[in-house]
This record gives C-alpha cells, sequence and structure tokens, in this order.
C-alpha cells in the first residue's frame, strides 16, 4: 500500500514493552490503515471507518 510511511502510525497503550503480538494503527478521515508492528515492512492494509468502528465494538463485547 503506497503512501502509509507518512502515516501517524501507533500502538496500543495495552502493548507490552517487547513489542511482541501488536498491531499498529494509523487513522486518516477515511480509513484506518493497519499493519503489523514486529515487520512495518509488510503490506498494511486499510479498513473503512465505519467497519473499524463495528469490529472494536465487537471485540469489546458492545
Amino acid at each position: 500500500m503506497s503512501g502509509t510511511t507518512d502515516l501517524d502510525w501507533f500502538k496500543s497503550s495495552y502493548s507490552s514493552a517487547q513489542g511482541d503480538s501488536c498491531i499498529e494503527v494509523a487513522v486518516t478521515e477515511q480509513v484506518v490503515h493497519v499493519r503489523d508492528s514486529k515487520d512495518v515492512s509488510r503490506p498494511a492494509f486499510a479498513v473503512g471507518r465505519e467497519g473499524w468502528d463495528r469490529f472494536v465494538r465487537y471485540v469489546a463485547g458492545e
């Protein structure tokens, strides 16, 4: 995915200091980009904001 290197990526505050098993996200107006924090050279993927919101609510048990 081109253009993802200029995004502000962040990990959850729940991530361990070792950085294992983490993803990073970068939020834009239209989409949320997701990548593997252990290998940022791999392609990221993007999901629409509505889909991301539904995913987060599902994981939170709402």
